[in-house]
């Protein structure tokens, strides 16, 4: 649930607090009285797996490394842009910053963070592949470190998918969109749904998913604008679901308006056959699970580019206020060494965008999906907002309202392409003088 604009101001306010009483940069130069470089590392991590596994490796790094300490500081993906704005705004950001690469082109273009580009090691930077540093390339800067990524897949009911005889998709004979349609209405009977579409927060997955058809919708110019476009490949995946909604009433009205977690009791229920969800949602279907219960990992629907689809990797950032940029580049070095990586990975039950990370036989077991997760690395692509000024705002105030409209069919396509294009492109000229 999205907190109130002064819930979130407050939380920022507060966690501003803790990380000045932490020692944030510009503290006094970030040194202790011995002349001990002092860091602070705010983590997004929530999953106990994960903070775990994050608090292990700051006490390993400062265990090895008497000169230079850091300091662990716990944030929120809840509030963590506003919190972050109010840091960065009163000289108090930390040295080290945990965020989303979708979240970075405000701070990147405002000054906020440091280039990456002559602070990189080598061997980090030829580690990571070229499309996931595209997410963090805002101009002609790197302003963040992509390395965890989440593929969108499709958790599925096994014992329903094999009693009902369909053809079991797999990374390297996917369903296609009309196949996938087919398929859930073969699934649907009375009393279950073939799917339920989570879509409380609707943009980021049509979006992402879109790329498989071609889908772009953002588009830069040879000066270097953008517009929005809404063409045929953008109609695919969304036509898809407003079809399973609203025609073949094969995928659930009312989960239109759930998170992914609130689909989950429908799904151990036997009430949805399917569930797209993001890759990590893994660990709360282990954990939450009745007894008994079979489930599996399937590769979402492909289209005419295949598998692409679009992610915005989670993200490790310098501010550009902190007193020792070369230091905190050396702790990120550390925390994203390949064993380190797959630790992290393991602890968000997500995919390292490291290769060396991503090879690990630890990432290619069947068991809880792991193995498909992985083979769908290699089609993961930017999101096609990731550098687009603006996007927060088109986000929440045109295309947010506008595709719950549609999905639940208030709504056609027409009235969706002219609401998108027009009211967005309105939006993002503003950004774009």
């Amino acid at each position: 649930m999205r907190a109130s604009t002064v819930t979130r101001a407050a939380a920022a306010v507060a966690t501003a607090l803790v990380l000045l009483l932490s020692g944030c940069s510009g503290d006094g130069g970030g040194r202790d009285a011995d002349g001990t470089i002092r860091l602070s590392f705010q983590s997004l991590a929530w999953q106990k797996e994960s903070v775990d596994a994050n608090k292990q490796l700051v006490r390993e790094w400062n265990a090895t490394h008497p000169g230079i300490q850091v300091d662990y500081v716990q944030g929120s993906w809840d509030n963590v842009h506003d919190q972050l704005l109010t840091s960065f705004e009163g000289g108090e950001a930390p040295d080290i910053i945990h965020d989303a690469s979708d979240d970075l082109a405000d701070f990147a273009y405002g000054g906020y963070l440091a280039d990456l580009r002559t602070l990189l090691p080598e061997r980090l930077a030829a580690d990571i592949p070229r499309q996931s540093w595209r997410t963090t390339t805002f101009g002609d800067g790197v302003y963040g470190v992509p390395f965890l990524q989440e593929p969108r897949v499709l958790i599925a009911n096994t014992e329903i998918l094999e009693s009902s005889g369909v053809r079991i998709p797999t990374p390297e004979k996917p369903w296609s969109w009309p196949e996938f349609r087919q398929i859930t209405g073969k699934l649907t009977e009375k009393g279950r749904y073939g799917v339920a579409w989570p879509l409380k927060e609707p943009v980021s997955v049509t979006l992402n998913l879109g790329l498989s058809a071609g889908g772009q919708l953002f588009h830069r110019g040879a000066d270097g604008k953008v517009a929005i476009r809404f063409e045929d490949g953008d109609q695919v995946m969304a036509g898809t679901v407003r079809a399973q909604v609203d025609t073949d009433r094969s995928a659930a009205r009312t989960a239109l308006g759930m998170s992914g977690s609130d689909t989950l009791p429908g799904f151990f229920g036997g009430r949805y056959a399917m569930v797209p969800l993001g890759f990590s949602y893994r660990q709360q279907v282990v954990e939450q699970a009745p007894e008994g219960f079979e489930w599996t990992v399937l590769p979402a629907p492909a289209g005419s580019e295949g598998l692409a689809q679009g992610v915005s990797p989670q993200t490790l950032s310098v501010a550009q206020d902190s007193d020792h940029k070369k230091e905190a580049v050396q702790f990120i070095d550390f925390l994203l060494r390949p064993q380190n990586m797959v630790r992290l990975a393991r602890g968000d039950w997500m995919l390292p965008t490291g290769t060396k990370a991503l090879a690990d036989p630890a990432l290619h077991t069947a068991e809880n999906g792991w193995a498909t997760g992985t083979a769908l690395a290699r089609a993961l692509r930017p999101a096609p907002a990731q550098s687009v000024r603006g996007y927060p705002e088109w986000k929440d105030k045109v295309a947010t309202p506008a595709l719950q409209e549609y999905y639940s069919g208030a709504i056609d396509t027409e009235e969706l392409k002219e609401r998108l294009v027009e009211d967005g492109n309105r939006v993002l000229a503003r950004y774009q003088r």
